[in-house]
C-alpha cells in the first residue's frame, strides 16, 4: 500500500501528483501490461537480443 504524508494546507493536486510519482515507482502497471500477454522464454530472449544489437550500434554511431 502506497502512504503519502501529506502536509496542512497542501494543495491536492500536489499530492496527487507525489502519489503518481511513487505509483509508477511501484512498477504495478509495467508488471500487469507483462502478464496479460504470456510470452514463450525463447522469445523474450530474442527480444533482449535484438535490443542489446540495437544499443550497441547506438553507441558504435555515437563514437
Amino acid at each position: 500500500m502506497i502512504v503519502i504524508p501529506i502536509k496542512e494546507g497542501e494543495n491536492i493536486e500536489r499530492s496527487l501528483k507525489k502519489f503518481k510519482r511513487k505509483f509508477e515507482k511501484t512498477g504495478v502497471v509495467k508488471e500487469l501490461r507483462n502478464r496479460q500477454a504470456f510470452a514463450k522464454p525463447s522469445i523474450t530472449k530474442r527480444q533482449q537480443k535484438l535490443h542489446a544489437i540495437y544499443i550497441q550500434k547506438l553507441h558504435l554511431e555515437e563514437e
